[in-house]
């Protein structure tokens, strides 16, 4: 059975963090869909201001979401906010939760898009460093890529490279994960 992983984009998103696992994914096969939390279809990123064109808008995504087996959330100060503003985000990442689905943040996105909905409560999760002091009820790990259950979470930029084996891994195991690690020498 193929895979398949969302990642949501919100304007501010963290270009690193949202290119890398697009990129990643596919090459190890996983169909991967991209939606814009926002009407437009065009998402502006946070730091070299890239404009990306999106699949589809999450409007336009909502009622099949939870035929994705993964979501992947980018953080970026900006981003992080704006996906955790949207109401369709929220509902969308509560739904998948609900069916046992990989969810997957990394940078800001742990701390301001999933400690408010409860989604990290007792699970052990990293994120941006500082950014954890607004999480409660969950354990804060210092490593780069965290997995707990079904909650991937890592700290940034830097880390979007082993973040996104991270998920493969989860999805088509660890041998799929280090082809494609292997491959992009990483």
């Amino acid at each position: 059975m193929n895979k398949k992983a969302l990642i949501l984009l919100a304007d501010g998103f963290e270009e690193v963090e949202a290119i890398t696992p697009i990129d990643y994914l596919k090459r190890a096969g996983i169909a991967v869909t991209t939606a814009a939390i926002s009407n437009s279809v065009t998402v502006k990123g946070a730091r070299a201001k890239l404009h990306v064109i999106a699949d589809t808008t999450l409007e336009k995504l909502a009622p099949g979401a939870c035929c994705f087996d993964a979501i992947v959330i980018p953080g970026g100060m900006l981003g992080a906010e704006n996906l955790a503003a949207c109401k369709r985000t929220s509902t969308l990442l509560q739904d998948m939760t609900g069916a046992g689905k990989l969810i997957c943040a990394i940078c800001a996105s742990p701390a301001l898009v999933l400690a408010p909905l409860g989604l990290l409560k007792n699970k052990k999760f990293t994120c941006y460093p500082g950014m954890e002091e607004k999480v409660t009820g969950a354990e804060w790990s210092s490593d780069r890529v965290v997995a707990d259950g079904n909650i991937i979470t890592s700290r940034a930029a830097g880390t979007a490279g082993e973040f996104s084996i991270a998920i493969i891994s989860a999805l088509l195991g660890e041998d799929e994960a280090k082809k494609t690690a292997d491959t992009v020498l990483l």
